[in-house]
């Protein structure tokens, strides 16, 4: 059964609090929950750190709390320090019934920070991504021990971006680490989508469906723009817009052919200022909805 998630950073954004700043946190829950009709919402800093607290508040709004982004620093740290870490997001995570935790090093990603073009990203050898792959299934099985998948979200300004890294990053590691697959950062970060997803599906226990202006991609490409000034020039939006240039239906056929059953989480972060989060998320889940409908993915109503 499919359940429909959104992520709050298409209202306030997480790599730069200063987007959306100025929406309240009680807007954000009633517009994603009462007014549109999400089942769930991922994580954000304006949620409550207390997972009892959480899963109350979320609740009051008729949501679920799908999951969260946990940064790894396994470049730089032990998988025991990684270990130690992740207790509190754990902690979260177990409260609130997950099945999977939303995974990204992000020891030498770039982001977040608005001075360095996406295009200098970091990049780590054969031998470098066979080590650090080592390293991230040992933090995988760790988390399947305590029943919950390690969702690795391949991700603009990391170290697996490009369809070679996912390709690489995939081989480096074991059964027990499965994938997020986002098609927005697949197409921005040059991959076709419906070939990424046919060759990884039988590891994706999560998916981000985010579209993606091309022109706006593009530019960001040739004038060097960092990660954050795409996404306030528009980069990404939401499934249904005219303007977006990944087609969803196949996708979604995709994850109907392998029996896919967990979430589709609309997380299109764009300038609340520019387009309104409650028009774009009610036009992403109606668009959403319908294909679903349309390839025969069963979908809570």
């Amino acid at each position: 059964m499919i359940q429909f998630g959104t992520n709050p950073i298409a209202w306030a954004n997480d790599d730069d609090r200063s987007i959306g700043a100025d929406i309240p946190t009680e807007r954000i829950l009633d517009e994603a929950g009462r007014q549109i009709g999400f089942d769930g919402i991922e994580n954000g800093h304006r949620w409550p750190e207390d997972p009892v607290e959480l899963r109350e508040t979320l609740e009051e709004y008729g949501l679920k709390f799908i999951s969260g982004w946990y940064s790894t620093e396994l470049l730089t740290r032990s998988v025991e320090d990684e270990i130690a870490a992740f207790q509190p997001h754990l902690a979260k995570l177990k409260e609130n019934g997950c099945k999977f935790c939303v995974t990204c090093e992000t020891s030498n990603a770039i982001h977040s920070d608005a001075d360095k073009p996406v295009n200098d990203k970091a990049s780590l050898t054969a031998a470098e991504m066979l080590a650090f792959g080592e390293k991230i299934e040992a933090f995988a099985a760790y988390m399947a021990a305590q029943g919950i998948h390690l969702a690795y979200h391949h991700h603009m300004g990391t170290i697996v971006e490009t369809p070679d890294e996912i390709d690489a990053f995939m081989a480096a590691t074991g059964p027990a680490t499965k994938l997020l697959f986002d098609a927005g950062h697949c197409f921005f970060g040059g991959g076709n989508p419906e070939e990424v997803l046919a060759k990884h599906i039988d590891r994706v226990v999560h998916f981000h469906a985010k579209d993606v202006r091309l022109d706006i991609a593009q530019r960001v490409r040739a004038e060097r723009l960092s990660f954050i000034q795409g996404v306030l020039a528009g980069v990404f939006t939401v499934p249904g817009d005219q303007e977006g240039a990944v087609n969803f239906k196949p996708l979604l056929a995709q994850l109907a052919a392998k029996g896919y059953d967990g979430w589709i989480v609309i997380e299109a972060e764009q300038d609340p200022r520019a387009r309104n989060p409650l028009l774009y998320q009610t036009l992403g889940l109606a668009t959403l909805r319908r294909l679903s409908k349309e390839v025969g993915l069963d979908f809570m109503m």
